[in-house]
């Protein structure tokens, strides 16, 4: 039996439906249940930012989790299919009509994502300092605690709410089926079966 690490949301759920398309049953979790077993398969219902540790230290066979999460993590899984779901990007974000004033000595860059900001800004050669948020990120340039942010928008609706808008675009991201090294070696065939499915179910 495979064990599959799924994150909350809507990720999980679409996940969820892939595998019912392609299985013809019905998988879906029961009240708040965090595992599910059913069709030979084992699913964990698990933090979009614990998916890659559950694979990597063998807890799951599978995981299915955004790209995002990966590249600032950079757990070493085999990145196996882009499931083209679970759509976003990563931008820097600031007050409208304020650009970034890239004559200060150092910048000031609230965010989530501190290993991609710290990545995105190296390669520009950009001082920044790291403010490192959980949450309400927006809210930190228009009080002054940053000169702009690094977060994830799907329609950048809740930027444009708070007078911020998209000043560049570090990376696009979507759901990835992933899976532990050992256990792709362990399971090939039917990993790579399991791989081909999802494909075919996509039209990839």
């Amino acid at each position: 039996m495979l064990t599959i690490a799924l994150p909350k949301g809507r990720i999980g759920e679409d996940t969820l439906i892939l595998f019912s398309k392609i299985f013809n049953t019905n998988f879906s979790f029961n009240d708040r249940k965090l595992i599910l077993e059913h069709g030979g398969f084992r699913f964990l219902l698990v933090r979009n930012q614990d998916v890659p540790t559950y694979v990597q230290y063998g807890a799951a066979n599978l995981g299915v989790v955004g790209l995002d999460i990966l590249e600032e993590g950079k757990a070493p899984v085999v990145r196996l299919l882009n499931l083209g779901f679970g759509k976003c990007k990563v931008v820097v974000g600031t007050e409208c009509l304020k650009p970034l004033d890239l004559q200060k000595p150092r910048l000031k860059i609230a965010t989530k994502l501190a290993n991609i900001t710290k990545h995105h800004f190296a390669k520009k050669a950009i001082a920044i300092d790291v403010i490192k948020l959980y949450g309400s990120i927006e809210l930190a340039p228009l009080v002054g605690l940053s000169d702009a942010i690094v977060d994830i928008v799907e329609t950048g609706t809740t930027m444009k709410q708070n007078n911020l808008e998209v000043y560049e675009v570090i990376m696009d991201s979507s759901a990835y089926l992933v899976a532990n090294k050992n256990s792709f070696f362990e399971y090939k065939d039917e990993i790579l079966a399991l791989r081909e499915k999802c494909a075919k179910a996509l039209a990839l």
